[in-house]
């Protein structure tokens, strides 16, 4: 399919600020709607490799409706259950860089849904300032009965509460949770890592829980690695890094993960704080993480002690969606 839209990177010339924007291929024109969308994202505080992501997506869908011939505030419920549909047969282009020819690949159920829930943001979007009829954004959703309702919720009196809106245009997924590494597997990953720059990143991740996306997402000016930070405007104590929590998913809270040196257990203008172990061993090939790791607590008494060890650390599975532009040229 030819890219008549493309997300592209822009950066400020006078203040140096990075955004994404959806342009067109030819003339390189804002398509206006979609970089007003990108813009809300922006200030309800989502991080840059979201802006990014749905920046790719929303290309797509522009994309689709024009080889389609389709009004895209318009798609109507054929063009978005081809759309659905179109996307898990469609094979996706060969990767940049590639010299030869890979197996042929196509997208995913999850990431078909994931594509579909930008596609229904950006249309609900466009109902607010008048530009999407309230027909179409009913299409996307359709009552739902819970017939198994999750711990805690309120299913009000006589259970009226138990219909919701659920997606219309979603493919059913299993979740593949999460995978348990051991202290001895993240010491192999970081002597198998070939620079500098990955072991960081792997016992970055090991020490704090931060997702790629959010570790890749870091800035100099948001790690913290002192005692104390005052002297650069930050009242956190201790060694810490300030990531960007993912849209849509909450940081845990103190006690919901496995160790004392996994949480992010305050915030600060919708950023989490991930602190880091007090004392650790320098990360060098072969080193380890889990070796002389620890963090000091306070004890009743007032004094600090050290933190007693949890189980093996949790590694959330790389979510490629969520540090990766999706190919707008797909």
């Amino acid at each position: 399919m030819d890219a008549d839209f493309v997300a592209e990177r822009a950066v400020s010339p006078v203040t140096g600020v990075v955004r994404w924007v959806v342009v067109d291929a030819a003339s390189f024109d804002l398509q206006a709607e979609a970089v007003a969308f990108l813009a809300s994202l922006r200030a309800r505080g989502c991080s840059p490799n979201t802006e990014r992501a749905y920046a790719g997506r929303v290309a797509l869908y522009l994309n689709y409706c024009r080889t389609r011939r389709l009004d895209w505030r318009t798609p109507g419920f054929l063009g978005l259950a081809d759309l659905q549909r179109w996307l898990v047969e469609t094979p996706l282009l060969p990767r940049a860089g590639r010299v030869r020819p890979g197996p042929v690949r196509y997208r995913s159920q999850g990431t078909a849904n994931a594509v579909m829930t930008v596609v229904g943001e950006f249309l609900r979007f466009g109902a607010v300032y008048g530009w999407v009829s309230a027909d179409t954004t009913g299409l996307l959703s359709q009552p739902k009965l819970l017939r198994f309702t999750p711990p805690g919720f309120d299913t009000g009196e006589s259970g009226r509460r138990r219909q919701v809106e659920a997606a219309a245009f979603r493919f059913k997924v299993t979740e593949p949770g999460y995978e348990d590494l051991s202290d001895e597997q993240i010491r192999r990953m970081i002597a198998a890592a070939p620079s500098a720059r990955d072991r960081f990143l792997i016992a970055l991740l090991a020490c704090t829980g931060l997702r790629i996306g959010e570790a890749l997402g870091l800035h100099r000016g948001d790690m913290h690695l002192l005692a104390s930070s005052r002297v650069v405007g930050c009242s956190v104590e201790g060694p810490h890094v300030h990531g960007w929590p993912p849209y849509g998913q909450p940081q845990p809270r103190p006690g919901e993960v496995p160790a004392p040196s996994l949480r992010a257990d305050h915030r600060r203008s919708s950023r989490a704080v991930y602190r880091l172990p007090v004392r650790t061993r320098r990360c060098g090939r072969g080193g380890g993480v889990g070796d002389g790791v620890r963090e000091s607590v306070p004890s009743a008494h007032g004094t600090s002690r050290p933190a007693a060890p949890g189980p093996s650390r949790r590694a959330a599975p790389p979510r490629r969606d969520a540090h990766t532009a999706p190919g707008a040229r797909d």
